[in-house]
């Protein structure tokens, strides 16, 4: 009965020896749950062909998708945290900042730069969702207020693309205090006449949504972008009541009057290219022209 029995030999294959498919060829799709081809994802600017979700993305996807070749010039890219109030949850604050820029790459939740945007000087504001949630502190303040200076200077459009968790509790009140110390510069930009967009991205909360997020010439933001100051599941919980369907969503925001318009990712250049000269034209003085008298 010797034939009768599987013979397992030189059948067996080390895990090690199989060949496995390379990690980042293909990316789940959070809301239809269909597999993607990165490549292709990555060339529809990450918004999903089958149920067009718009993935989360950072400042270097929408540097390379708005500036003109991918080509800018980074301002205040060496600026980090310090750590003025020793902060310490699960871990120390800096410690926690060495095992973010580790794991991410980034400095900080935000990065500035200015470039051309179809062929006219701009100056972009992206924020980082996987640095400590996006969270504002001190540098995101600075950075922030750095890049308003450089526009008044330039007299460049500003566009600030927030997506943030809110505050960062490491720094307290110094977090707090960028609300206001953004708002200040804000106003000194819209002296100047320079336009300025915030485009909403998901999610945007908290002290965010709370100060520059809502104070542009233009409040845009991309479709079902979570937007609001407390979460939906606070709010419920304060409040006693069931929220409406696509509550803190960014067409329901829209449909309120939150929101100018929403505007599709792969729309999103030209759009912003069309804004900016219709706001630059506007701002523009018109030259007054001289009295003519009449005698007689």
């Amino acid at each position: 009965m010797s034939w009768f029995k599987r013979v397992k030999e030189n059948i067996r294959t080390k895990t090690e020896d199989k060949n496995n498919t390379p990690n980042g060829l293909w990316t789940k799709c959070p809301d239809c749950k269909k597999a993607l081809q990165s490549k292709a994802l990555k060339s529809n600017q990450y918004v999903c062909p089958h149920c067009d979700h718009h993935l989360r993305i950072g400042s270097a996807e929408y540097f390379d998708m708005l500036f003109d070749n991918g080509s800018f010039v980074e301002i205040g890219e060496r600026l980090i945290s310090a750590d003025p109030l020793k902060f310490k949850d699960t871990k120390n604050y800096p410690d926690r900042l060495a095992a973010t820029l580790e794991k991410t790459g980034l400095k900080e939740a935000i990065r500035v730069g200015y470039g051309m945007l179809n062929g006219r000087q701009v100056v972009i504001c992206a924020m980082d969702f996987s640095f400590i949630g996006g969270s504002m502190g001190s540098v995101v303040g600075e950075k922030i207020c750095r890049a308003i200076q450089y526009s008044i200077e330039q007299h460049a459009p500003l566009l600030i693309i927030s997506k943030s968790g809110g505050a960062r509790m490491m720094e307290g009140a110094l977090s707090l205090m960028q609300m206001a110390k953004i708002s200040a510069k804000l106003s000194l930009l819209a002296r100047k006449r320079i336009p300025y967009i915030s485009l909403l991205t998901d999610p945007t909360t908290g002290g965010v949504t709370a100060s520059f997020a809502m104070l542009g010439d233009l409040n845009i933001a991309e479709p079902k972008a979570l937007i609001g100051f407390a979460g939906p599941r606070v709010i419920k919980e304060t409040i006693g009541k069931d929220l409406p369907e696509g509550f803190q969503r960014s067409e329901f925001l829209l449909e309120h009057g939150f929101l100018d318009f929403i505007v599709h990712r792969n729309e999103l250049k030209d759009k912003l290219s069309t804004c900016f000269d219709l706001l630059l034209k506007q701002h523009t003085p018109k030259e007054e022209k001289p009295t003519e008298i009449i005698q007689g």
